[in-house]
């Protein structure tokens, strides 16, 4: 069951919530790629991009710098623990999850991960 809400941030936490940065065009389209799944447990797609008065400008940066995701039972997890998380929920992609689950993996994605936050900027540019 696809769930393409905002909620807030301040909301309880019945879904996986992701929170992604709209204004990003590669961010877009890969969350594009998820919401046209249907997940095994619903999740909250969240815009941090767009304005929300629950969100401070600090929170707001914060969260279009890096990928999060809140958990159902409200622990924010960030970069490659919360790429996990998401694939976990996801069809197709349950088997990237389950491997970054493995010792060390989670850890070793994220080094990955800040790699890319550092070319994200250029690669932003191809996709405008």
């Amino acid at each position: 069951m696809k769930n393409k809400t905002n909620p807030d941030l301040k909301s309880s936490c019945e879904n996986l919530t992701v929170m992604y940065d709209g204004a990003c065009p590669l961010c877009r389209r890969e969350i594009g790629i998820y919401q046209s799944l249907s997940p095994l447990e619903p999740v909250s797609w969240l815009d941090v991009s767009a304005k929300n008065e629950n969100m401070s400008p600090e929170e707001q940066a914060r969260f279009m710098a890096r990928f999060h995701v809140r958990t159902k039972d409200g622990h924010l997890l960030s970069g490659a623990a919360a790429f996990v998380a998401l694939w976990l929920t996801m069809p197709g992609w349950r088997w990237l999850g389950r491997f970054g689950q493995l010792p060390g993996m989670t850890e070793l994605m994220e080094v990955f991960y800040n790699g890319f936050l550092r070319i994200r900027p250029s690669i932003q540019k191809l996709f405008k």
